[in-house]
């Protein structure tokens, strides 16, 4: 049922339009298995990383593959860019390496964060997932399918706190599985996507907990800014739109067929037109066009 027409989704100014076979590989072949991130550069390039052959996968932003890049990055979960010294560079949470890498947008790796004997995580980076840089420049990793400890490292990799354990409670997570920061206060906030407790939080980047932003979502995986508004990836088959109360205003591609919601085998030919199935990695652009990528072991942008 994959629509070819262009599909509206969402309402008033959070109305968009889908663009029916964007991201197609030139020679014909599945992305593979998108299980990553999205991130977006200034010049409107588009990062998308899976768990297939192609690792991290560049287009531009008409949907028109440009390159593949990092091959020894298959499998990053999460990824973010960030402007330093003048030049723009990708952090990815290496759910497969168990590290964080730090990557020139041609695909250079920069520097990386392991567990070592020089410098042991708490918990390991086993289940590593998501990623984001403080404007200071310190590092945040999340270690969200497995202990759902947050690490918080300087811009050189060492390691300065930790915080959060696995649990229900106020202070604790069940797969801490984004991470983002909101600039829209006062001060910069650390968002983190708790995905299993269905809510949004904010702390401070010393760990402490400033308060509960968003909850009832639908399994929040991704988080991403544009303006007062942030859009959040759910898993069960919907972006929402939060304003900065954390109030929902808008659902895009919400699906109808729950079956299909965080169903990572569903088939592309099966998913009702303008809807999502699993919501994973999302970003904005600079002029406010959204990309998405949902679960899907064939891949889908």
């Amino acid at each position: 049922m994959v629509s070819a027409v262009p599909i509206q989704t969402g309402n008033g100014q959070h109305t968009y339009e889908t663009v029916p076979g964007w991201g197609k590989l030139p020679d014909g072949s599945n992305l593979g298995p998108t299980h990553g991130g999205v991130a977006v550069s200034r010049n409107g390039d588009v990062f998308v990383s899976t768990d297939g052959d192609h690792a991290i996968t560049v287009f531009d932003a008409d949907g028109t593959f440009l390159r593949s890049i990092a091959p020894d990055c298959v499998g990053v979960h999460a990824l973010t860019i960030r402007q330093e010294a003048g030049k723009e560079v990708l952090y990815g949470a290496h759910l497969k390496g168990e590290r964080v890498v730090k990557l020139s947008l041609a695909g250079e790796l920069l520097m990386e964060i392991k567990d070592t004997p020089e410098q042991p995580i708490p918990g390991t980076f086993k289940g590593l997932t998501g990623i984001a840089v403080a404007p200071d420049g310190r590092i945040v990793a999340a270690v969200g399918y497995g202990s759902n400890i947050i690490h918080v490292f300087s811009a050189e990799g060492r390691l300065l706190n930790s915080f959060g354990s696995k649990g229900t409670e106020l202070q604790q997570f069940r797969a801490a599985h984004g991470l983002a920061i909101d600039n829209r206060f006062e001060e910069p906030l650390l968002m983190i996507a708790d995905r299993e407790n269905r809510r949004l939080k904010h702390y401070d980047f010393e760990g402490k907990l400033m308060g509960v932003h968003s909850i009832h979502l639908r399994r929040p995986c991704a988080i991403s800014f544009w303006g007062e508004f942030c859009a959040v990836a759910e898993l069960e088959g919907r972006v929402t739109i939060i304003d900065k109360t954390g109030t929902p205003v808008a659902f895009l591609g919400d699906n109808p067929d729950a079956e299909q919601w965080a169903n990572f085998k569903t088939d592309l030919p099966d998913i009702p037109p303008g809807a999502f199935t699993a919501p994973h990695g999302l970003s904005y652009d600079a002029d406010g066009t959204l990309y998405v990528q949902d679960w899907n072991q064939t891949g889908r942008v």
